[in-house]
């Protein structure tokens, strides 16, 4: 364990429990979101290799809409 995440665990442990619990769930929540998020990016490198083709294609034939970020 790193000396950073070494020192918030040692703070967190100093909070009552009821919110060392709350810090626990969100910290456990946060790690299988980063997880879910790397698999799904992981999963989607052939579709956005094929959206990007797409996008480059649509800007050579010029078919582009340039948007104007001031109007909606």
């Amino acid at each position: 364990m790193n000396k950073l995440l070494e020192q918030a665990f040692s703070e967190a442990a100093t909070l009552p429990e009821e919110e060392q619990e709350a810090f626990a769930a969100w910290m456990l929540e946060e790690l299988d979101s980063e997880r879910r998020w790397q698999i799904a990016f992981a999963r989607s490198g052939d579709l956005l290799a094929e959206l990007a083709a797409e996008a480059l294609s649509e800007d050579r034939a010029r078919r582009m809409i340039e948007l104007d970020p001031d109007t909606r």
